[in-house]
């Protein structure tokens, strides 16, 4: 048997021939005499690869190594001429041994005719007849011993791969018939049918137990509830997916589409947990009833509630606060504004509440790029200050008192013609304001209570903070800024903290007693688009809301937050110490990128860092431009003054050459302050420009 490996040894280098067609050296590391196979080495890109062939298939390639002779010749065939004629023969007959092309098999005397034929065909040649006695049985043994030889060449490596073969075959073929049936079953005219049909067999094996009336209502200090909302008319035309499934009353579940590297499509379910959760066919009635309507009675107890809706750009959260659309009108009666104004006036006829002889007011303004406008007064600019007392002050904001439900709509539907609204991707007029409702109980003068129910502006704008329109860029970062400030306000009421850093947005700022004392309660009311084009903003809203509610609800992490994080502070305090010492909202802004450090890098803490200074520079640029306005009137009638006194035959040159002195060194004073101020706002303009350019959303985490 040794001979049939000829010259190949272990260590030998032989050519081999790879199935994508290329050939290259490899070394014989084993000799297989079972299956008359050779195992084979070779290093591919730093790694050793091996593979075993039949000895067919070496001697094919490499004739040199060959046995000299495999066949012992007959006593009538004369010997050869020449030992390479020989070698041309036995070459040629190596390569046709697995399957003859003829059904005439050469005899033995046919090899040592081989000088009258071509190499490459030695099959061709004539050959000798031989002995009548040998004819008929010599090409049957020849035939059987070759089929033997071609069985037992054919290696375990080659069955094993004709197996795989034949399983993906019969593999591939159960897949076309199942998709067949699948597309006789399902409108294949839908972009993502497949993904559909994973969801519906998904949505199949839940035990569904939604939200009912007859569920219990529970007290939450802090409440955080999700309500998803129907397709509406553009997702259906363009066949989008439901990609939200609400089984129970208190989990939301998101079908994200992934796709793997081998292109095959599956779903990532992911789940999440909250106090409520509306599916699409909920209603604002239903939604108050286990959101805003327990808080109203706080108010009475001399408490502060409040109402947020959060969420994407045209996921429901105008309509769930305002009331239904219908085309470009809205029923102001059937949204939170209006139910809570129902049943504060019903409260207002109980006994208990009757005696108090409260007054109701209520105010409705907005908060746009960190500026506050009344919605109630033409949209007046107004200004958010402190007073002696530490109390938040919103100058000029006007409060209408009203009497009954209807004079809360009207008011309502005033402030609503009147918000700031703009294009974005997901919504052609979206809300880029937060929109801030207060109902205002008061006794004898005096604040009993105070109900704000707030319209968030859509939390996607709150990427735009790289934005090379430098409107955009402020909306993006105040919108930002003043969801991160929200989300550490409802931490630190959640868990009582000493210090609440109310001051890092304006929307907080006005909000701040909503967030202090201990009759304070907060509901969050999270809407969601469930369309799978709006997965991501979908993913993002209720990543917050359920970060809303896990910092209330856990409670190893009460103490958590007490001490800051150390890397953090020596990043920041690279900072300009002095000048964030000077300000209170400052220090709450840097208090804020300290506890949210997975998502604030020092780029995107800088960024805000030189808004916050570019809207206190322009306010107080603006009212200095106001003073000296008004000082310029001042000024022009003191002149007047003077040339009427240059009228008079005797005037006195020398009051009049001093008083023009006096009046020119005032001006020069007023004004060249005033130059310096906006020289100074120019620069704050640059920087935030600069720092626009260098922000990188999200810090990398930690191996």
């Amino acid at each position: 048997m040794a001979s049939a490996f000829g010259k190949l040894v272990v260590g030998t280098y032989v050519e081999i021939k790879r199935s994508d067609g290329r050939i290259h050296q490899a070394m014989v590391t084993s000799l297989n005499e079972d299956n008359e196979s050779v195992t084979v080495e070779w290093i591919e890109n730093g790694d050793t690869k091996g593979k075993e062939i039949d000895l067919e298939s070496i001697f094919a390639l490499n004739p040199d190594v060959a046995p000299d002779e495999e066949i012992a010749p007959s006593p009538e065939t004369p010997p050869p001429p020449t030992p390479t004629c020989v070698k041309v023969n036995k070459i040629a007959k190596n390569r046709r041994t697995i399957a003859p092309t003829k059904n005439d098999n050469p005899s033995r005397d046919n090899r040592v005719i081989p000088t009258r034929a071509r190499p490459p065909q030695p099959q061709q040649p004539e050959p000798a007849p031989p002995p009548p006695s040998q004819q008929p049985a010599q090409p049957t043994i020849a035939q059987t011993q070759q089929q033997l030889q071609n069985a037992r060449r054919k290696s375990n490596c080659v069955k094993e791969v004709e197996k795989l073969q034949e399983k993906r075959e019969r593999r591939r073929l159960q897949q076309q018939e199942l998709r067949e049936k699948r597309a006789q079953e399902v409108d294949t005219t839908i972009p993502n049918y497949e993904i559909m049909y994973m969801i519906r067999d998904f949505r199949a094996s839940l035990d569904y137990r939604p939200l009912t009336t007859a569920d219990l209502i529970e007290e939450h200090r802090i409440c955080v509830c999700v309500r998803k909302r129907p397709l509406n008319k553009k997702e259906l035309a363009m066949k989008d997916l439901d990609v939200i499934t609400i089984p129970s009353k208190d989990v939301v579940m998101v079908h994200e589409p992934k796709q793997k590297v081998d292109l095959t499509r599956y779903l990532e379910n992911q789940t999440f947990r909250f106090d409520y959760a509306f599916d699409d066919s909920t209603t604002n009635e239903m939604v108050y009833r286990f959101t805003a309507r327990p808080l109203v009675e706080t108010i009475f107890e001399r408490g502060m509630a409040t109402c947020f809706a959060y969420g994407q750009t045209g996921s429901g959260k105008t309509h769930t606060m305002g009331g239904d659309f219908s085309g470009k009108n809205q029923d102001c009666s059937k949204g939170v504004y209006a139910l809570a104004a129902r049943d504060v006036f019903l409260m207002l006829k109980k006994p208990n509440y009757k005696k108090l002889d409260l007054q109701v007011y209520a105010t409705f303004f907005e908060i746009y790029s960190g500026k506050v406008f009344d919605l109630l007064n033409r949209k007046a600019k107004l200004r958010v200050l402190e007073d002696g007392k530490q109390q938040v002050q919103v100058v000029g904001l006007q409060e209408k008192e009203v009497k009954c439900t209807e004079d809360v709509l009207k008011l309502i539907e005033v402030g609503n013609s009147c918000r700031t609204s703009g294009q974005t991707s997901a919504n052609a007029h979206s809300s880029r304001s937060h929109a801030v409702f207060q109902i205002i109980l008061r006794r004898k003068g005096k604040m009993h209570g105070k109900f704000s129910l707030i319209d968030l502006a859509g939390n996607e704008r709150g990427a735009d903070t790289s934005s090379a329109d430098r409107q955009t860029r402020l909306e993006g970062a105040e919108i930002n800024k003043s969801l991160l400030a929200l989300k550490e306000c409802i931490r630190a009421l959640g868990r009582n903290k000493p210090h609440t850093p109310f001051r890092a947005s304006k929307l907080t700022q006005v909000l701040r007693d909503s967030f202090i004392g201990e009759n304070s309660r907060t509901c969050m009311i999270a809407t969601i688009s469930p369309g799978m084009t709006s997965c991501e903003n979908t993913l993002n809203t209720l990543r917050y809301a359920n970060r809303v509610k896990e910092l209330t609800v856990d409670p190893n992490q009460v103490m958590e937050g007490g001490r800051p994080n150390i890397h953090t502070v020596n990043q920041l305090d690279l900072l300009d110490e002095e000048w964030l010492s000077i300000s209170p909202q400052r220090d709450d802004l840097k208090l804020l990128c300290e506890q949210n450090e997975e998502e604030v890098s020092p780029q995107l803490f800088t960024f805000h860092e030189a808004v916050s200074q570019l809207v206190e520079m322009e306010e107080q640029v603006l009212e200095d431009h106001r003073a000296v306005f008004q000082e310029s009137i001042r000024w022009l009638e003191d002149e007047k003054v003077l040339l009427e006194m240059t009228e008079e035959v005797d005037y006195d040159v020398e009051s009049y050459a001093t008083q023009l002195e006096q009046i020119l060194d005032q001006k020069i004073e007023i004004l060249t302050e005033l130059r310096d101020k906006v020289k100074s706002f120019r620069s704050a303009l640059q920087e935030e420009e600069q720092a626009s350019k260098q922000i990188n959303p999200k810090r990398p985490r930690a191996l």
